[in-house]
Parts: C-alpha cells; structure tokens; sequence
C-alpha cells in the first residue's frame, strides 16, 4: 500500500460520523436514504462523507435506477488491519 493513499485511508477513517456510516453498511449494502436513517446529518453532509470514504476506496457505489446503493470494499478494510498490525 502506497503512503498517500494510506494517508487518504486513515484521514477518511479518522471522523466519527465516517466511522458510523462504516458500521451502518457492516449489514450490507444500503442507499443513501437508509444510511441517511442511521446518522443524524443533512443530505449534504452525508453525501460530502460518502464521497471521502468512496476517494478513499472504503466503499463502492453503484446506481439501482435513480438510487445510489453503498457497500463496503472489504478488501481495502482487510489492508488497514493489516497495517494496523504492522505497527503493534
């Protein structure tokens, strides 16, 4: 894993609200909408979130008509703990 996109890795991972919506998607794949019902912010927000995580590759998007639906790219995730490890 290259530094700068390790760096992006663990800036994205670093807000709580980012973190939350993590552990929203942790049961699946879930729109906008229904991760909006999980995490108390605006619209605008959440999307300005949604779009750190998926620059960062923590999620991945894909369109079901006119809904944007979430998951987590769990592979990315398994790198983090990988190098989580590293450091202990």
């Amino acid at each position: 894993m290259q530094e700068d996109s390790q760096q992006t890795l663990f800036q994205a991972i670093a807000d709580t609200q980012r973190r939350k919506i993590l552990d929203v998607l942790k049961s699946g794949e879930k729109s906008v909408a229904e991760i909006n019902e999980h995490i108390d912010v605006s619209g605008a927000t959440l999307s300005h979130h949604l779009s750190i995580l998926k620059q960062a590759d923590l999620v991945r998007v894909r369109r079901a008509g006119q809904k944007r639906i979430y998951t987590l790219n769990v592979s990315v995730l398994e790198q983090i703990l990988i190098q989580i490890k590293k450091l202990l």
